[in-house]
């Protein structure tokens, strides 16, 4: 686990040298707190956020010079204090057989990637996996996909190019609940320049799944990928539309001058976020730690 802290710490590092030109010995006056709260917004975290950590420096240290590791400290605190109630570990309900995963997000977001790394930490953790490729509409998504099952074992059904995703689900729940699979991940398109389209075609696959076992799908989870900052929000809120998300998975952290944006999500949706990426590997996906995503986001060092 620490080597993945100092991964995530990597990974948010161009997000904390953001803030490292407050992180100086100095006198905590309204300059340096205005010039903190701009800091703090610039990194995405959010005007709400940033308000009220800027609120609990005036009350415990104004007017007094404070050094960079009690700035770092009380933002650390501050952060995981927001971050705490949505750090909630994903885990497959065991009593599900399959327990059904859709998995939504515009194209681009590391939807399909992330799919397989599940699916990978699934079957090491010696589970069963059936793969849906339902993104019909890229072939990349589906090549994708079906090199994730051959590594990992896990079968993918799959069709032709740009045809029906809710067919194809519907097949995949048929076979992995006669095979009684552990788990089903459907991988979905996420074209949102045509939002209608992609609202009737989810709809379409979760009213077809639901003909054959009616509290499918059990978890929706929606990928993001970090590096679009504010663009995350609007995805959030289109999706919520679209479909009603059960939890986040926060990509591409490892790129990102703008990992705030997982604090201002936490803070506007208080939508569970399952699982961070900071890399390519299987196991760059981990399960979201609000401390430690904390003290990465401040260049804090992990606790021992």
């Amino acid at each position: 686990m620490a080597g993945f802290f100092s991964r995530l710490k990597q990974g948010l590092s161009r997000s904390s040298e953001r803030l490292n030109s407050v992180f100086v010995k100095r006198l905590l006056d309204d300059d340096t707190l205005e010039e903190l709260e701009d800091e703090l917004i610039a990194a995405d975290l959010g005007p709400a956020v940033a308000e009220r950590i800027i609120t609990k420096f005036r009350e415990t240290s104004f007017g007094q010079n404070v050094t960079s590791e009690e700035i770092r400290a009380t933002l650390a605190h501050e952060i995981s204090h927001v971050l705490e109630p949505v750090a909630v570990p994903f885990t497959p309900d065991p009593e599900k057989k399959p327990h059904v995963v859709l998995v939504v997000g515009v194209n681009g977001t590391g939807k399909t990637t992330t799919i397989g790394k599940m699916a990978h930490q699934y079957r090491q953790e010696g589970k069963s996996v059936t793969l849906v490729a339902g993104d019909t509409f890229r072939a990349a998504a589906v090549e994708q996909l079906q090199v994730w099952g051959e590594r990992v074992g896990a079968p993918v059904i799959a069709g032709k190019q740009g045809g029906d995703a809710a067919g194809l689900a519907y097949d995949g729940l048929k076979r992995a609940t006669e095979e009684k699979t552990d788990v089903l991940l459907v991988d979905t398109a996420g074209r949102l320049h045509n939002k209608n389209a992609l609202m009737e075609e989810l709809a379409k696959i979760i009213r077809v799944m639901k003909k054959f076992d009616d509290t499918a799908p059990h978890s929706v989870l929606l990928v993001l990928d970090a590096t679009t900052g504010q663009n995350a929000i609007e995805q959030v809120r289109v999706f919520q539309e679209l479909v009603n998300v059960s939890g986040l998975i926060v990509t591409k952290l490892d790129g990102s001058a703008r990992g705030g944006i997982v604090v201002a999500l936490a803070e506007k949706f208080k939508l569970p976020v399952h699982m961070v990426g900071v890399g390519e590997k299987a196991e760059d996906l981990r399960p979201f730690s609000a401390q430690d995503y904390a003290r990465g986001l401040v260049g804090e060092a992990a606790t021992p």
